[in-house]
């Protein structure tokens, strides 16, 4: 564990250099590191960070272990939403990196220029691996297999090389969760799925979405990201809303001292 400890102190002195903010290298480094797709759910990833900030504001008595999202990612030139969830990723991190009342618990990293050079620095240092595309979109995956590598479990579905992976080190040691990919694939060739009901009857949820509309994130402009909280948008939404809740629950179990520290060894 020393070892991850001295590339997490790695890190964290790239990310001030780099980005400007100190991040604990004590902290939980929670990190997502690949290209920028609906499908690969970077945007489920910062709601969740949005889900979580809100319980931290509301309950500053709650236990919460302290822990650094990291992203990274580069969009295609044409691809709109990709580079508003790329917006939405750095105005979030504006918001929470600069409230004070939160005492660090919860930081937001986005790495520029996300490569090869970095990469090395990124991976050493994770502490868990985001692996949570929709199920049946990944082929394969590779930057899951660099993580596990090097000692961070994976948080994700069972698609791609997860499925392998959780075969290997065995289902104790990984944090699945959401649909399977028969599942997804029935919605998607039979319908049956209703984003606007789980909106209007999960209020967690449908304050999130909201914060998406409201200014939260936007200084008060309530149209920058609203192409990313499209509702109507069917294909969209069941990328990220079904599980949103399985992964609220899922991400918890990283702050586990003892065990994390079995699985990674």
């Amino acid at each position: 564990m020393e070892i991850k400890y001295q590339n997490k102190v790695r890190l964290a002195k790239y990310i001030k250099e780099h980005n400007g903010i100190d991040v604990d290298p004590r902290s939980i480094f929670d990190i997502q590191v690949k290209r920028l797709h609906e499908y690969k759910r970077q945007l489920l990833n910062i709601l969740h960070i949005m889900y979580l900030y809100n319980q931290i504001k509301e309950h500053p008595e709650m236990s919460f272990y302290p822990r650094t999202f990291i992203f990274g990612a580069k969009a295609a030139a044409g691809y709109l939403r990709a580079k508003e969830t790329i917006k939405l990723i750095n105005s979030v991190a504006d918001v929470v990196n600069n409230d004070r009342s939160i005492n660090g618990k919860l930081k937001v990293v986005f790495i520029e220029d996300y490569r090869v050079s970095n990469a090395e620095i990124l991976f050493a240092a994770a502490d868990v691996s985001e692996q949570i595309s929709t199920a049946s979109k990944e082929a394969s995956g590779t930057g899951n297999m660099k993580f596990m590598l090097n000692g961070a479990p994976t948080l994700g579905t069972m698609d791609g090389a997860n499925v392998e992976i959780v075969q290997e080190v065995g289902e104790e040691n990984a944090f699945i969760f959401g649909l399977s990919s028969q599942e997804v694939i029935n919605y998607e060739n039979n319908g049956g799925y209703n984003p606007v009901d789980i909106y209007f009857n999960d209020w967690e949820i449908k304050r999130v979405v909201d914060q998406l509309m409201d200014g939260t994130y936007s200084n008060g402009d309530h149209n920058m990201y609203i192409n990313l909280s499209d509702g109507d948008n069917e294909q969209q939404w069941i990328r990220y809303i079904f599980s949103d809740h399985d992964r609220l629950s899922v991400g918890d179990r990283g702050s586990r001292d003892d065990w994390y520290c079995e699985i990674c060894i």
